[in-house]
């Protein structure tokens, strides 16, 4: 059997993830925030990932945040650069020197 995911939080990083969860400007920051808190506070990672957030995600997911905590603190919570879908089209060079 697997051993538990566990997260043990020194006060400050208690409070820096109750900050980050009550205050911050993006939303995927509090969802990520708050499954560290309640995984830190003896909640399941798989529960956490079906049933305790306000969307269900996978474990993997979850467990991803939770490592990325560890490795980089806060900073390993945020959307890193590159990510996301990538523009469909783009002009060619010269199109835009024509324009300008």
């Amino acid at each position: 059997m697997p051993s538990r995911l566990k997260l043990d939080l020194s006060p400050t990083q208690q409070q820096e993830l109750e900050s980050l969860r009550d205050h911050s400007a993006r939303p995927y920051l509090r969802e990520r925030a708050a499954a560290l808190l309640k995984i830190a506070a003896g909640q399941s990672g798989l529960a956490t990932a079906r049933q305790g957030l306000l969307r269900a995600r996978r474990p993997e997911t979850v467990y991803t945040w939770v490592k990325r905590y560890r490795a980089q603190g806060v900073a390993g919570l945020t959307v890193q650069p590159g990510r996301g879908r990538k523009p469909a089209f783009s002009p060619s060079p010269s199109r835009r020197r024509q324009r300008a």
